[in-house]
């Protein structure tokens, strides 16, 4: 059983010669708009689901670049200390991504430790 829409269909690439690059003009840019539109939605529930689960603690990083630890959430505002004493308020919606906490740098008597002797090359 055909439809109107498949007789369209049928009559428009008959108008065009039959040629499927007639129908490829058409679907091309319809494909790649809805694969935009549906990445963008990915994207939007993503940030939606990590900004909903923020918790005191976290290591993040906001839209802006800047790295902080989440010390109180009020709501829409999150309270972060970007260093030792300083705390900065922030809306939620500018979190952009949680980090791994960045490892302690080492001390001086570490390093010396760690590094290989010179005695030991052979030259």
């Amino acid at each position: 059983m055909r439809t109107n829409t498949h007789l369209a269909v049928k009559d428009f690439l008959m108008s065009s010669g039959g040629s499927s690059a007639s129908l490829l003009i058409f679907l091309l840019p319809v494909l790649l708009i809805g694969y935009m539109i549906f990445g963008q939605r990915r994207r939007q529930r993503e940030v939606q689901s990590l900004q909903s689960s923020l918790a005191v603690g976290d290591e993040i990083c906001t839209t802006s670049g800047m790295f902080g630890t989440v010390t109180r959430i009020d709501g829409s505002v999150v309270d972060l200390e970007i260093a030792a004493g300083v705390t900065i308020r922030v809306d939620r919606r500018a979190i952009g991504s949680k980090v791994s906490p960045i490892a302690a740098p080492l001390d001086d008597a570490e390093a010396r430790a760690d590094a290989p002797d010179a005695s030991d090359s052979t030259e």
